[in-house]
């Protein structure tokens, strides 16, 4: 069996940033690995692109360009905004909500849910960063493939993997 569209994939990884030998993000080792079901859009695209044909017990290594996963820093996604605009009922803004590097979650006046980046703090206005945290960086993954095996009918309707290590209904 081999990687392929609607194969329910596990793997653990070690992600870095640029190289293999660059900043730690984040590893699974000694942990859960990641379980997805490939190529249903859970996933980057490049990185499932790199998965493709791999067997349980095979190793990877690869490079993901920031552009092509989580794209290039915009300068245009840093916006500022009335400090007001944070206050509650009562006029206040709660203790600890702006300090930078604290991610916010907004909604817009037609309901849209998204976050943003506290990356400064002034007098009367507030500077949120909506790119990705990760926009702009370049990834590195390396690990191995550990499980794999069929989704079942239920799991592809719903999207996602369900029982251990998946969603639970």
């Amino acid at each position: 069996m081999v990687i392929e569209t609607n194969k329910v994939v596990s793997v653990h990884y070690t992600l870095t940033e640029g190289t293999a030998e660059g900043e730690l993000v984040e590893s699974t080792q000694g942990r859960e690995p990641l379980m997805f079901i490939y190529g249903v859009g859970m996933m980057l695209p490049e990185f499932e692109r790199n998965l493709e044909g791999l067997k349980v017990g095979d190793q990877f290594a690869f490079g993901i360009q920031a552009a092509d996963a989580y794209g290039i820093y915009d300068d245009t996604a840093l916006v500022e905004v009335p400090k007001s605009t944070f206050e509650q009922e009562d006029g206040k803004i709660p203790d600890g909500l702006l300090e930078i590097g604290n991610m916010i979650p907004l909604q817009d006046q037609d309901g849209n849910r998204f976050t943003g980046m506290v990356a400064w703090v002034g007098l009367d206005t507030v500077k949120l960063d909506f790119n990705h945290p990760m926009a702009g960086v370049d990834l590195f993954f390396t690990g191995h493939v550990e499980a794999m095996r069929d989704a079942d009918p239920a799991e592809l309707e719903h999207g996602h993997i369900h029982g251990p290590g998946g969603h639970h209904h």
